[in-house]
């Protein structure tokens, strides 16, 4: 069997149970559209909210930025991880005991305004849909790869599969779905991880393997990666060699938008009891550890493989790989494969019949490169969102390994863009259309409008989608600097200080929201329409600090402006002081007592 058939055989079956389940569990109600019905248990809430929190970016992109960057790039690891722990344990039991089914809800409940509502639902309208575009980058790069076609085609393949089964699931079919969607991406993300340990480092655990010994040469397999890399002209793998300030704030931005995404937070609210969303998060936690503990080993051991696939003969000293061996040696065939995706590339510059893979910015080797007649680094393309995926094909592991990936991509990419739509859709037919501008809609009419924002979200993040502005990973981190920004300092501002007003809240959220966004436009294009930027994240407008690290700054710009324009109006009223009490204080506790 071809490894085609093979892709669209574990492909194929993978759809199947995903469109059987959300048949199944097809959300009749809006309380199961938006919350599954308040019944899900905590364990199978924590492995859906493990499913929907590991999108594209951390199954596909993370490893790939972490395996060409290194040390640098962990902070992507620490800023999610961390921020996972925030919303655990300062969000997610107190939103579940307000008893609101959306965010948006909570927002014009706590601060006693359907404009703090309205705006609520704009900033998180406008952090889904571009967590949306990473998600669909994914989409692309997955379908792309595995049915053989172009990324285009690719990713208006899967905008159609998420159509089909998001849109008439809701909450209740998407928790289910996600529930099979975990199982698939972690044994996906773990088979290929488990074998490539195995073959580097006779490790099974790859978490252990990498800080093992590399089984060819003896060495400490990080400090052969190091010598690799840096033979090749990049800079040192365990090394730091980023902009510390930069990399501060951008872990910050990436754990303060994570406690401030909708799309994650509106998980808690489908679980039975307050203590079911502590437990939630604890499993959630579990669940991400595994694939998070594997993530910087399955990058570093795919680093090493492509070096020295591209050099198999002894490193730069020695010779570089043919283009004769790229065309007929079977352990080359992923490159083609991949290039058809437009992906990859490479191009025999000087004609020599190799393709030289090395750093020629580096004005250390350019001597070496003249003498040897090398007139630049001939892997012209590699796209970091691929890494992943042509990981199983890189390290020659059989082909059910390859279509095991396959499904486990997909399934990363699309069970996350499902729980974003649901957040997209809810704001707009629960807060907007019902909340603000028809309060008497029938409950038909508001499954109906919830079908036609998700459809029509779908539409515009596939659009976006074909010019991302970045890596999946790198377009979802500029998602959680707006939900840093905008919702996330509401929401601690909501639970924690009854100081806070309407004013006050309405105010944080929008200066968070534009100085962020204008930030971000500056750096990426107005809209991400390519051209448009006046900067870029190499030469920053502020500093060192990029567009993917600004959100820290702008929930600082939130905060500073809420506090401020409360200190300057109308107090906050008694009966939303004691229902702020309320929620922070568990029922029956009492005054302490002296014994």
């Amino acid at each position: 069997m071809s490894q085609f058939a093979i892709n669209l055989l574990f492909v194929g079956a993978s759809f199947a149970l995903y469109i059987g389940i959300a048949i199944w569990a097809r959300a009749g109600s809006t309380s199961e559209f938006y919350a599954a019905g308040r019944g899900v248990h905590p364990v199978t809430n924590g492995m859906a909210t493990a499913a929907d929190w590991m999108s594209a970016a951390s199954f596909i992109s993370m490893a790939g930025l972490i395996a060409f960057t290194g040390y640098d790039n962990s902070s992507f690891l620490m800023g999610w991880t961390g921020g996972y722990v925030l919303l655990a344990l300062l969000l997610a039991p107190y939103l579940r005991k307000f008893g609101k089914f959306t965010v948006s809800e909570f927002i014009g409940d706590r601060f006693y305004s359907p404009t703090a509502r309205i705006v609520a639902v704009v900033c998180l309208i406008v952090a889904s849909t571009t967590y949306v575009i990473g998600q669909m980058t994914g989409v692309g790069v997955a379908f792309g790869r595995f049915l053989e076609v172009s990324n285009t085609a690719g990713l208006l393949i899967g905008a159609c599969v998420v159509f089909a089964y998001a849109v008439f699931g809701g909450m209740k079919g998407v928790t289910y779905t996600q529930v099979a969607q975990y199982c698939v991406l972690i044994t996906a993300y773990t088979i290929p991880a488990v074998f490539i340990s195995l073959q580097l480092t006779g490790t099974p655990i790859p978490a252990l393997g990498l800080f093992g010994d590399h089984v060819a040469s003896g060495e400490p397999l990080l400090a052969k990666l190091d010598a690799v890399v840096t033979d090749l002209g990049f800079k040192e793998y365990t090394a730091h060699h980023a902009d510390t300030l930069n990399m501060v704030l951008f872990t910050l931005s990436l754990m303060i938008g994570t406690a401030g995404l909708p799309h994650v937070i509106m998980r808690f609210f489908t679980v039975p009891k307050v203590s079911d969303a502590r437990w939630s998060a604890g499993w959630t936690l579990v669940f991400i550890a595994l694939l998070y503990l594997t993530a910087p080993a399955v990058g570093a051991m795919a680093r090493l493989n492509i070096s020295e696939l591209m050099w198999p003969n002894g490193g730069i000293s020695g010779e570089a790989v043919t283009t004769e061996q790229i065309a007929n040696d079977p352990e080359y065939d992923w490159m083609a494969t991949w290039q058809k995706t437009g992906l990859l590339d490479w191009e025999d510059k000087n004609g020599d019949g190799k393709i030289q893979f090395y750093n020629d910015k580096n004005e250390d080797l350019q001597a070496m490169a003249a003498e040897k007649g090398w007139e630049g680094n001939e892997l012209t393309k590699f796209n970091r969102d691929i890494l992943v995926l042509a990981n199983p094909e890189i390290a020659n592991l059989p082909s059910w390994v390859i279509g095991l990936v396959a499904a486990g991509g997909l399934a990363a990419a699309l069970s996350t863009a499902a729980g974003l739509l649901l957040a997209i859709s809810s704001a707009v037919s629960h807060d907007l259309i019902k909340g603000a501008i028809n309060p008497n809609i029938s409950e038909k009419g508001e499954l109906l409008s919830a079908r036609i924002a998700m459809a029509v979200a779908i539409a515009v993040a596939t659009w976006l989608g074909l010019n991302p502005p970045g890596f999946a990973a790198q377009t979802v981190a500029l998602a959680f600097g707006l939900a840093a920004a905008s919702i996330f300092p509401a929401l601690m501002m909501g639970i924690f200080s009854t100081k806070i007003n309407n004013t006050g809240a309405v105010a944080g959220m929008l200066a968070g929201l534009v100085v962020t966004l204008i930030y971000i436009f500056l750096h990426k294009g107005w809209l991400f329409i390519p051209g448009t930027n006046s900067f870029t994240d190499a030469d920053p407008l502020l500093g060192t600090i990029k567009s993917t690290s600004f959100g820290a700054i702008g929930a600082a710009v939130n905060f500073a402006v809420a506090y401020i324009v409360a200190g300057m109006t109308k107090e906050t009223p008694a009966e939303i002081k004691a229902l702020v009490e309320s929620v922070r204080v568990p029922r029956g506790a009492g005054a302490a007592q002296d014994h």
